[in-house]
């Protein structure tokens, strides 16, 4: 079964664009599902007095276990942009953590006999 995702937006209606783009960013974090349970994706057209617009977007990623096990955000005038930006975030942090525990399976303690 595949990772799930639920998408929030907060300022700007619902596209099947955006959901597309979402969809296919959070293909990039299938190799992560046994250590993920679902994650969130918020977007947020940011306030901009008179300023051209930006968007940000929100990952949370819940674990295995169904904890809050990361944030990660990121803004940017352009949506897409932010949307890439945040997966790519989310992505190189659970590549370092998967590393860093197969580092740790890899190398158990022991203690050598000296002779």
């Amino acid at each position: 079964m595949g990772l799930g995702m639920q998408i929030v937006y907060v300022g700007l209606p619902g596209s099947a664009a955006i959901e597309a783009q979402a969809g296919v960013q959070l293909l990039r974090l299938s190799r992560f599902n046994a250590m993920l349970s679902e994650c969130r994706l918020v977007v947020e057209l940011l306030p901009a007095a008179g300023q051209a617009p930006r968007y940000a977007a929100r990952l949370e990623l819940l674990s295995a276990l169904h904890e809050l096990d990361s944030v990660h955000r990121c803004e940017h005038a352009d949506l897409d942009a932010a949307l890439l930006a945040v997966f790519e975030a989310a992505e190189g942090d659970l590549a370092a953590r998967k590393s860093r525990a197969a580092h740790r399976r890899a190398s158990p303690l022991s203690v050598t006999d000296k002779q």
